[in-house]
C-alpha cells in the first residue's frame, strides 16, 4: 500500500510573516493526521523561517524548484545544497508554470515572456538527478495543455515527459524517492478539475510509463499525485482512486482549513 502524500504549493504567495501565520493555523489542524505525508512548499524567502516553525509538527518542507549546479556564477538561482541546508526534503520540478505552460496566461504574458520560464524535459531530468544525489525527493510534474488534450495527445505527452524525466535514474531511487504529480495544465489555477475517472486513468498512464522506463517494481512503488484544482469538496473522490496517491495543492493550500480538509480526506 502506497502512503499518501499531500503537498501545498504556495507558489508566489505569502511574505515571511504571512507564511508563519499560515503554519501556525495549519499545524494544529493536521496534528495526528498520520495517514499521509504532509508538506508545504513556501517561496524561497520563507523557507528558513517556516522550517523553524515546523519543528515538532508532522509537516514537512518542500521547495518550488532548484538549479542543478551546486554553486557558481548563476545569478538568481537557488542550489540544491542551499535548499538542503535549510531543511528542505522535497523539490518540485517541471511544474507547468515553470515550463511556461499556463492554463490561462495573464494578458501581459507575451510569447517572449513565456520563454523566460522555459523549464524543459531535459532540464527536469538533470535537476531530478541532482536532487536525488543530495538524498532529497523530487516531485516531478507532468501534464497536457488544453490543445494537446483536444487533439488526443494526452497519453503521448505524459508518457514522453515521464520517460525523459527518468533517464539515467536507477529504478531503486525511483521507487524510494521520486514522486510524480499529474497536473492537467488546463486545470491549473482555472478552477476546472479533471473528472476523477479521467484523472485516475492518466495517473495510470504515468505509472505505466514508469514501468516501461524502470520496471514494474518501481512503478508499483512510485507515488503519483493529482495536481489540478483539488479542493475540499472533490478531494475524497480523487484520493479514493487506485492510481492517485495524493495531491499537489495550489490555491487551496493557502487557507489552513481548506488544506487541512484535504489532508483529512486522504485517510
Amino acid at each position: 500500500m502506497r502512503r499518501k502524500i499531500i503537498a501545498g504549493n504556495w507558489k508566489m504567495n505569502k511574505t515571511v510573516g504571512e507564511a508563519l501565520a499560515l503554519v501556525k493555523d495549519l499545524a494544529p489542524l493536521v496534528a495526528g493526521k498520520d495517514a499521509a505525508d504532509v508538506l508545504v512548499c513556501p517561496p524561497f524567502t520563507a523557507l528558513h523561517a517556516v522550517k523553524q516553525a515546523l519543528g515538532g509538527t508532522n509537516i514537512g518542507l518542500g521547495a518550488q524548484g532548484a538549479f542543478w549546479k551546486g554553486s557558481g556564477a548563476y545569478t538568481s538561482q537557488i542550489s540544491i545544497p542551499m535548499l538542503a541546508d535549510v531543511g528542505v526534503q522535497y523539490v518540485i520540478l517541471g511544474h507547468s508554470e515553470t515550463r511556461g505552460r499556463f492554463g490561462v496566461p495573464e494578458p501581459d504574458m507575451t510569447p517572449d515572456l513565456l520563454k523566460t520560464f522555459g523549464e524543459t524535459d531535459s532540464g527536469v531530468n538533470i535537476k531530478a538527478q541532482a536532487v536525488l544525489a543530495a538524498n532529497l525527493n523530487p516531485i516531478i510534474c507532468v501534464g497536457e495543455t488544453l490543445d494537446e488534450r483536444q487533439q488526443g495527445h494526452i497519453d503521448d505527452i505524459v508518457t514522453m515527459q515521464v520517460t525523459r524525466a527518468l533517464e539515467n535514474i536507477a529504478p531503486e531511487l525511483i521507487a524510494s524517492h521520486v514522486v510524480f504529480a499529474y497536473e492537467p495544465v488546463w486545470a491549473i489555477g482555472t478552477g476546472e478539475t479533471c473528472a476523477p475517472d479521467e484523472a485516475d486513468r492518466v495517473c495510470g498512464v504515468v505509472r505505466q510509463a514508469v514501468a516501461q522506463a524502470a520496471g514494474q517494481e518501481a512503478a508499483d512503488a512510485v507515488r503519483i499525485q493529482y495536481g489540478g484544482s483539488m479542493k475540499p469538496d472533490n478531494a475524497a473522490d480523487l484520493l479514493a482512486r487506485p492510481n492517485i496517491d495524493g495531491g499537489l495543492i495550489g490555491g487551496a493550500s493557502l487557507k489552513a482549513a481548506d488544506f487541512a480538509a484535504i489532508v483529512a480526506a486522504s485517510g
